[in-house]
């Protein structure tokens, strides 16, 4: 059984929280290493915010996406809607950053949700898969 593309779908979500972080630090004012939270919290940028926002959402998003991936694999859920709902997460979840960096709220939650629902669909496939 082939799960190359989910895999790699595994490490762009797990790479995700960290390109966001990133951003959030080009954005800001300069960077002090000595105490990055205190300067994040410091910042006034609304895109260095936002992009840490998403860096902290993209974080809380990883864990249930990965147990989705890996649960539907193991039980046997057929590769290909594994792929396509992993490829899809990975999408709405760049989609979700940019949303919160180009201050588009409503698109942001949209594409939250489309993320959401993938996780959903992968946990459910795995459930029916084992019955």
């Amino acid at each position: 059984m082939s799960m190359t593309i989910a895999y790699w779908c595994l490490l762009a979500a797990a790479l995700l929280p960290y390109m966001w972080t990133s951003l959030a630090k080009v954005y800001g004012q300069r960077y002090d290493n000595r105490d990055p939270r205190g300067w994040q919290a410091r910042q006034e940028n609304p895109r260095s915010k936002a992009a840490y926002a998403a860096h902290l959402n993209a974080f809380e998003a990883f864990p249930a996406f990965a147990a989705g991936v890996l649960g539907a694999q193991m039980a046997g859920v057929d590769t290909g809607w594994i792929d396509l709902l992993a490829i899809a997460f990975i999408v709405f979840r760049v989609l979700h950053g940019v949303f919160y960096l180009a201050g588009k709220p409503p698109l942001r939650s949209a594409a939250w949700a489309g993320g959401f629902l993938c996780v959903v669909a992968l946990l459910v496939l795995a459930a029916l898969a084992a019955i």
